[in-house]
């Protein structure tokens, strides 16, 4: 139905930046909300950023004014920039798009993100 293509992990310094790119395709009807999550190492997968069609976003309070969450609704990606990153921001990232159409939540692979102190 709907695959997602994650790209942009990998390992940076304390303070440093990381962009990650999501692109959709398959057989997609009408996706509404797309977002990141992350899962660290012995934790829960949690909400990192969302924004819907009509761009509106919500973040979680421990990336607020350090990550940035874009759309392009034209090319079904979503993008994640990541600057000021610290070491509790390593994990595995997952993007994630609800179709409201086939009405499922769809995840990507996942791309790890390692940041060094």
């Amino acid at each position: 139905q709907v695959q997602l293509v994650e790209s942009g992990g990998g390992l940076v310094q304390a303070g440093g930046s990381l962009r990650l790119s999501c692109a959709a395709s398959g057989t997609i009807v009408s996706i509404r909300t797309m977002g990141w999550y992350r899962q660290a190492p012995g934790k829960q997968r949690e909400l990192v950023a969302r924004i819907t069609t009509g761009s509106s976003t919500n973040y979680a309070s421990s990336v607020k004014g350090r990550f940035t969450i874009s759309r392009d609704n034209t090319r079904n990606t979503v993008t994640l920039q990541m600057n000021s990153l610290k070491p509790e921001d390593t994990a595995v990232y997952y993007c994630n798009a609800n179709d409201v159409g086939w009405g499922q939540n769809y995840w990507g692979q996942g791309t790890q993100v390692t940041v060094s102190s």
